[in-house]
């Protein structure tokens, strides 16, 4: 059961964008992308939204996801968010472990 969660991360003046940027030009989050049970940590910004970034950050399990939340990263992040001043919100999934049913399939290319 992979656990996803997306993290909206708003501030002013492009402060998301350059948050998200540092994260990766410093290697923090090619560190949180080493981390056991990381399965995937990628940002985006919204096309209508300029000023948030959305990380979807996902993991194998629950306790992959507490290890990084016990882990010294966090103290990283918590430092770096309130640098530039964001706040936050987040939406959680949890992985649907029989997949994409036939009739929504049929809605994808490949």
């Amino acid at each position: 059961m992979a656990i996803t969660v997306n993290l909206y991360y708003t501030g002013k003046d492009g402060a998301a964008r350059a948050f998200a940027e540092e994260m990766e030009a410093s290697g923090t989050a090619d560190r949180i992308r080493a981390e056991e049970g990381n399965v995937g940590y990628r940002y985006f910004q919204p096309l209508d939204d300029p000023e948030t970034v959305m990380l979807i950050d996902s993991w194998a399990d629950q306790a992959a996801l507490d290890a990084h939340h016990a882990s010294p990263m966090m103290a990283t992040i918590a430092e770096l968010r309130d640098t530039y001043d964001l706040h936050m919100r987040a939406e959680r999934f949890v992985t649907d472990d029989a997949g994409v049913p036939d009739h929504d399939a049929a809605f994808i290319r490949q």
